[in-house]
């Protein structure tokens, strides 16, 4: 589940090596066509662009759940999942 603002924005172009054939190229869309993405294959994107993390981090919150230190920041959690539905919504009215 992501928390957080949600990025519709599509990744750089694939390196020339992934690129298709002048053949396999003309049966793409022409210019200008309006491709829209399912929901899942926008996760699919995004997932695909976030492939770092900090170890060290994940490191420090395992230790800190094994020994009960954790402390989850509800009203942070609830803010956010508010944010996220508004943007929702803000985005199907449009």
């Amino acid at each position: 589940m992501k928390i957080g603002p949600l990025d519709t924005t599509i990744a750089a172009p694939p390196p020339a090596s992934d690129r298709k054939s002048p053949a396999a190229a003309s049966k793409t869309a022409a210019p200008g066509t309006t491709v829209e993405l399912s929901p899942l294959a926008t996760m699919k994107l995004d997932a695909q662009g976030e492939g770092s993390f900090d170890a060290a981090k994940v490191a420090a919150m395992s230790a800190a759940i094994r020994e009960g230190r954790f402390v989850v920041n509800a009203e942070a959690i609830a803010d956010k999942l508010l944010a996220n539905a508004q943007e929702l919504l803000d985005r199907n009215r449009r």
